[in-house]
């Protein structure tokens, strides 16, 4: 088991796009359907495995570009470790004052670990002033435990 880490920060505007964050209906509209359904449908199958956005279901992140991987680790205190300084380099950005709360920035880090540990997936949010969005995650791998089908980016 090792972990890979994800970060992806842009406007709030970008982020809300779900189309884009959620996998592709299996089955296309039927092929009489409204041609704006079928079309969407395509952009979608083309587009939802490489646009850089958040999955809404973190292990997705497992299906998109491995440019996308911002670090591996093997050992579950690193993937923790990476979390936090990355919490750490944007909260000053942070829109809300609670959020830039140092003690609850290392609850979040501890917590994360052991999930971590027990194979789960991290996945945090945050809002950032301009209205931006700093998402970040730490997906399990081989396998990942809600979607063990998904392969490794990297290895």
């Amino acid at each position: 088991m090792h972990h890979h880490g994800y970060l992806w920060t842009g406007p709030k505007e970008r982020f809300d796009n779900e189309a884009l964050r959620r996998p592709p209906h299996p089955e296309p509209p039927p092929a009489g359907g409204k041609p704006e359904l079928i079309q969407r449908h395509r952009e979608v199958m083309a587009e939802f495995p490489t646009v850089d956005l958040p999955p809404l279901e973190t292990a997705y992140w497992l299906i998109k570009p491995r440019s996308l991987v911002r670090g591996t680790w093997d050992e579950t205190k690193e993937a923790a470790a990476w979390l936090g300084e990355r919490l750490a380099e944007y909260a000053p950005r942070f829109a809300s004052e609670r959020g830039r709360d140092t003690t609850r920035l290392a609850v979040l880090v501890n917590s994360a670990a052991e999930r971590l540990e027990s194979g789960t997936d991290v996945s945090l949010g945050f809002y950032l002033e301009r209205p931006s969005y700093l998402s970040l995650a730490v997906v399990t791998c081989s396998p990942n435990r809600s979607m063990p089908e998904l392969a490794c980016p990297v290895r």
